[in-house]
């Protein structure tokens, strides 16, 4: 773990200092420089100062082990899972018939309880080599195709970003209907399923398959990279394919917000809380962090709207998250990190 503090931020020094007026602390598993922008403009607006503490593991944890006494008051962090462990780690409280927040933030990206709330999504999509794939449309459900033999490349089965889609195909299809598709999904990849998202578009440019299983904001990191500049060439590889947008919608995951369970500074966490869930903060968060805003008709960024319309499965992530365990149990029993069968 590690203290970040940032330009326009104080750090969390002491507790005296956390419960100081005109303050708002928040704990935060997302990289400091990528909330820095939004919060910036919320002190702008509002004049509260925000200090951030930036772990990398251990969130719950942490906040278990300060009880009653935690400084923390808002819990920022990416993928329903992390959400789901913070709520289940009892280490959040609900935010109940707020107008402001439940106006901007839609009901399938919203905990039942108001214990977490969406602020962006990305979409869990296809990339598609330009050279050697012709179609511009595709559905999960086609990946069990056998047309598709030996040309799928994806990281591990048991990454949250698989776990999270997997789960989407139980909601949507049940556990049988799931297992099976898993099935036909490894014996369709073209090897072990290894690396991270970018290193599935490296491994199209190089031909070793065709298709992968990504996030769309990566997508946004390699374009605009830099200190790795050949990522450039990966990204210029591929197409992005939105899953099922002629019918059910794209799987999407989310960065998200809670508020502490102990949270010191309440009325301040929350007037924080309504100032992430706006339009105009979403859409500063969003292009950030190339994701696109939960609001509807909220607009992403320019880099973001160049891959095309994106249409999000309106299953709502709270039943997605109840069939986690599930998928994760298909993932061993099929075998999926043993790749293709021979």
């Amino acid at each position: 773990m590690r203290l970040s503090a940032l330009l326009g931020m104080s750090s969390l020094a002491a507790a005296t200092t956390a419960l100081a007026d005109g303050e708002v602390n928040i704990y935060s598993y997302r990289q400091p420089d990528l909330i820095k922008p939004v919060l910036d403009a919320f002190t702008e607006e509002t004049g509260i100062k925000t200090n951030v503490l930036f772990l990398d593991k251990g969130l719950v944890e942490r906040i278990q082990a300060e009880g009653a006494n935690s400084p923390a008051d808002v819990i920022m962090t990416v993928d329903i899972a992390r959400l789901m462990e913070a709520k289940d780690g009892g280490v959040t409280q609900p935010v109940t018939d707020n107008e402001t927040i439940n106006k901007d933030v839609p009901a399938n990206f919203r905990d039942p309880q108001g214990e977490w709330f969406g602020l962006t999504t990305r979409g869990r999509v296809v990339y598609a080599s330009k050279e050697r794939v012709s179609e511009d449309a595709i559905t999960y459900e086609e990946l069990a195709d056998p047309k598709w033999k030996g040309k799928i490349c994806i990281r591990d089965g048991q990454h949250s970003y698989n776990i999270g889609l997997f789960a989407s195909m139980i909601t949507a299809h049940g556990e049988d209907y799931t297992e099976k598709w898993l099935t036909d999904l490894k014996n369709n990849l073209a090897h072990k399923p290894s690396g991270g998202d970018r290193d599935q578009a490296k491994a199209i440019l190089a031909g070793e398959c065709d298709i992968a299983l990504g996030n769309t904001y990566y997508v946004g990191l390699m374009q605009t990279n830099e200190k790795e500049p050949e990522q450039k060439d990966w990204a210029a590889a591929i197409k992005i394919l939105f899953p099922n947008a002629a019918d059910r919608g794209t799987h999407v995951n989310i960065s998200g917000m809670a508020l502490a369970k102990n949270a010191p500074n309440k009325d301040n966490a929350l007037k924080l809380m309504e100032f992430l869930a706006s339009g105009d903060a979403q859409k500063i968060y969003a292009e950030q962090v190339y994701e696109y805003p939960v609001m509807p008709g909220a607009e992403p960024s320019d880099v973001v709207k160049a891959w095309g319309p994106i249409k999000p499965d309106t299953l709502p992530l709270s039943d997605i998250a109840g069939n986690r365990k599930k998928a994760s149990e298909l993932v061993d029993k099929v075998g999926f990190n043993e790749g293709p069968e021979t």
